[in-house]
């Protein structure tokens, strides 16, 4: 059953475009100490796409963004973004070549206040291979689409709730004018209010252009804003296809992603 999941969906998903994937992963493999996490996962991210990665707690999702990002101390596999050959890369090389990383743990700095955490992560402008611009975002720009942080740009890290922080998170990566964010669990543990702030802000990303991989569990969250799916079990894929074709498939939702 698993197999003709993925082969079918992935045909139709195929056939979409024919453009190249601005991200190619193909093969890859993840150990965390001897315990192998991730097996032959491939997937693929269009521009201006919102792919979401679901799956249960431990099925590997987060494992896949970090591996994408080059945190893993152990993984193999052949992974290319814009064109360009980036699983030999280093974390720093990642990032400065337009891939941002959202990561489920927030990591911002606490003594920092919010404008001084979104200057930390500050990129130059940046342009596609045809030279038109990329997205840029500047501070005023992130508080007309954070308006919370807009009215808190003087406040340290530490002194904002967990769905401030978040957001914060987000804005901070922006600053790097991504290409495409690896967004790891945006609706984990934060108020219905931030979620739905959450929502707008993807919508409002992908309308600038700006392409997102998205791990998350919370399957409402996730057909509000992906065009895609994957679902992951165990470290591997188990289903691909359309975002509505995955919400109708009652068959895959209960056995993959219901707890």
């Amino acid at each position: 059953m698993t197999q003709d999941l993925v082969a079918g969906s992935d045909r139709a998903a195929t056939g979409a475009t024919a453009e190249a994937p601005l991200l190619s992963v193909d093969g890859l493999n993840a150990w965390y100490g001897a315990a192998h996490i991730l097996f032959d996962l491939s997937l693929t991210v269009q521009r201006g796409e919102v792919v979401a990665l679901m799956g249960r707690n431990g099925a590997g999702k987060s494992t896949t963004l970090k591996s994408v990002m080059g945190l893993m101390e152990r993984s193999n596999g052949h992974i290319e973004f814009m064109g360009q050959t980036i699983h030999d890369k280093q974390p720093f090389e990642i990032a400065r070549a337009g891939l941002g990383f959202v990561p489920e743990d927030r990591r911002i700095f606490t003594d920092l206040s919010v404008t001084e955490n979104l200057e930390v992560g500050r990129q130059p402008p940046r342009h596609w291979p045809d030279g038109t611009a990329a997205p840029h975002w500047l501070p005023e720009r992130l508080y007309s689409l954070f308006p919370n942080l807009g009215q808190m740009q003087d406040r340290p890290g530490g002194q904002m709730s967990g769905g401030e922080q978040q957001m914060l998170t987000v804005a901070r990566t922006l600053m790097g004018n991504p290409y495409l964010v690896l967004l790891d669990e945006p609706s984990e543990g934060v108020a219905p209010v931030i979620v739905e702030q959450m929502v707008h802000m993807i919508l409002e990303l992908k309308q600038a252009g700006v392409s997102i991989l998205l791990s998350e569990q919370n399957l409402h969250f996730a057909e509000l804003v992906s065009d895609r799916a994957y679902v992951l079990e165990k470290g591997q894929i188990r289903y691909s296809g359309a975002m509505q074709e995955l919400s109708a498939n009652e068959q895959v939702r209960r056995t993959y992603l219901s707890v």
